[in-house]
């Protein structure tokens, strides 16, 4: 697939799912998988920073950064997606459409980036990852969630076995933690988000690669390397 054909396969396969998935985002956010996201950001992350949303989808995500404390931007491939978002604008909470491969952003710009679920669904997300480095500032931080080898979403880069034109790159939690340390990153913190049946108590004596594969993604922290 060319750059071409994946940003306008991706583009309108999200803009047909911005729909069902808007329907769904406040109960995730508030109660379900990503529930656990916003906490362990402020964790990590001061007050009144500049962040950006990348992926940031009907824009639920921002609305609870912003409510945290901090300046969010989100972008979004889906020009659908960044209608609903842009529901929630105010004061320091502003949307725009945008490609993840070329952030719309002056170089260290950013105090930090959320990418929940997004790295996966560029094509080329070692560039992507370049580019979330020239962006921030030089004590930038990096919170990504990659889901986890056995989250329904991956059924969508199944086709890729039978030759067939797929938006999603299959990345394993493990990868991104390589792929992040070879383009600028060092490791800070994770936190494991679990398919229903298994909790934290259960997994609490594994490695944490083994941890990773039973998540139904896992939730990093990632600073940028001097």
């Amino acid at each position: 697939m060319t750059n071409i054909s994946w940003h306008e396969d991706a583009k309108g396969q999200w803009n047909e799912r911005a729909g069902g998935w808007q329907s769904k985002s406040a109960e995730m956010w508030e109660h379900g998988s990503r529930k656990a996201i916003c906490p362990f950001f402020v964790t990590h992350v001061p007050p009144n920073s500049f962040v950006a949303d990348l992926g940031c989808g009907d824009g639920y995500g921002s609305l609870k950064l912003h409510q945290a404390g901090y300046k969010v931007i989100g972008i979004d491939l889906s020009n659908k997606m960044i209608e609903f978002a842009r529901r929630f604008e105010k004061d320091h909470l502003t949307f725009k459409q945008g490609d993840l491969a070329h952030l719309p952003f002056e170089a260290g710009k950013l105090d930090a980036v959320m990418a929940i679920n997004s790295l996966e669904w560029t094509e080329n997300p070692a560039h992507v990852l370049q580019e979330i480095n020239r962006v921030l500032k030089p004590e930038g931080k990096l919170c990504a969630a990659i889901l986890g080898p056995t989250a329904g979403p991956r059924e969508n880069s199944y086709g890729r076995l039978s030759g067939d034109s797929v938006i999603m790159n299959t990345m394993m939690p493990w990868e991104f933690t390589k792929l992040a340390s070879e383009h600028g990153f060092k490791y800070i913190n994770e936190k494991h988000v679990y398919k229903g049946g298994v909790t934290e108590s259960d997994a609490r004596s594994f490695p944490p690669e083994l941890k990773q594969a039973l998540t139904f993604f896992t939730l990093f922290m990632m600073g940028k390397r001097k």
